[in-house]
């Protein structure tokens, strides 16, 4: 399915990009030959049956996940301190944040 210029006009409004007609149009033209040359030829590729991968290295060998175990456990001492000294503006060990909800 071919992009059409009101999906280029809405990407570029998303991206924050001003484009003129001819960038448009070029756009267009660049993001439907990609599409064309890349994406159809793996979409007609058959995957049926095919399990999906954690890690592409995975179909070479069986690779454990790489998770810590989620325990609790007590701070550094000093991160706090550390953290806290970036922030604009800090008040009992907390960040004190624009609000943002009114």
């Amino acid at each position: 399915m071919p992009l059409q210029p009101s999906d280029i006009q809405r990407i570029a409004s998303l991206a924050r990009l001003r484009l003129d007609a001819a960038e448009q149009a070029a756009m267009l033209e660049q993001i439907n030959a990609f599409f064309t040359e890349v994406v159809e030829p793996m979409r007609a590729v058959d995957t049926s049956g095919v399990e999906p991968l954690a890690h592409p290295l995975a179909v070479l060998d069986e690779l454990p996940l790489r998770l810590r175990d989620d325990a609790a456990h007590a701070p550094e001492p000093g991160l706090r301190e550390t953290a806290l000294s970036n922030a604009a503006a800090a008040q009992d060990g907390m960040f004190i944040v624009p609000r943002v909800v009114e």
